[in-house]
């Protein structure tokens, strides 16, 4: 894959369209890689049906978005098998030649403290990636803390972050320590917002400040593709879903020709 090169999200939040139809309008929008939410949950249409119609597609899967319900058990001292749960999916990309993973280490806005228990795990799930050449890309997700004790205490070569513009804008008040992730940021999650919520909005319809934003990612080495996070919700379901994404590829372009500028 060459650099910068357009990637969205199959999203299961697009309103009046199902997920074929989100597949299908990626498709025609001229989008070649995508990233699956891999969440376990009752979909309409299940996510192994979802993997199968992106391959027939013939999309490329970036990495897989794993799904972070009950996430705050990584933290508590009672065993609750979510260790077992990830790998289990972390297998699951192994064999359908998914390359990388994305997970949250928390969700909500409260969570247990973390500590080496919580670290134990997780580094049980990291090595247990690394030993199927599977990458694995944390977020940073609301609470502050936890992806940087997580990336100061696991040094595994598979291991780095997922840049995620939403929560960084909206949570962060646009604040990352980027020297400490640099040559880190593994996969990027683009969208924007007004700072009000994490909303989803497509790049340059909201408030962040995206020039400040590319340049901080360049300078953080990331070459990795331009990834969306859009959904066709609010406002933009007054837009044909094909409409929506071509106008996300278009973004994409330019976002990709931002990062190329010199």
């Amino acid at each position: 894959m060459n650099k910068y090169e357009p990637a969205v999200v199959v999203s299961n939040y697009n309103k009046e369209c199902n997920v074929y139809e989100t597949i299908d309008a990626i498709c025609d929008a001229g989008f070649k890689n995508v990233f699956i939410e891999w969440y376990n949950r009752d979909w309409e249409i299940p996510q192994e049906e979802q993997l199968k119609y992106v391959n027939e597609k013939g999309l490329n899967i970036i990495f897989a978005h794993l799904g972070y319900q009950n996430i705050n058990d990584m933290w508590i001292e009672e065993e609750t098998g979510i260790v077992d749960r990830y790998k289990n999916d972390i297998r699951i990309c192994h064999e359908n030649n998914i390359p990388m993973v994305v997970m949250h280490l928390t969700s909500k806005t409260e969570a247990p403290i973390y500590g080496e228990m919580g670290l134990k795990r997780i580094r049980e799930i990291c090595d247990y990636a690394k030993s199927l050449n599977v990458v694995v890309a944390f977020e940073n997700t609301k609470i502050k803390g936890y992806l940087d004790y997580v990336i100061d205490n696991i040094k595994n070569d598979n291991v780095g972050i997922c840049f995620d513009s939403g929560h960084y804008h909206a949570h962060f008040n646009d604040e990352l320590d980027f020297n400490k992730f640099k040559n880190r940021i593994f996969a990027i999650h683009l969208h924007d917002n007004d700072q009000s919520d994490d909303l989803h909005l497509l790049p340059f319809d909201g408030t962040l400040n995206w020039e400040d934003t590319i340049r901080k990612l360049k300078e953080s080495n990331y070459e990795g593709p331009v990834t969306l996070e859009i959904h066709h919700h609010r406002d933009y379901v007054n837009m044909p879903v094909k409409d929506f994404y071509k106008k996300g590829y278009e973004i994409a372009l330019k976002i990709k020709d931002m990062f190329e500028k010199e």
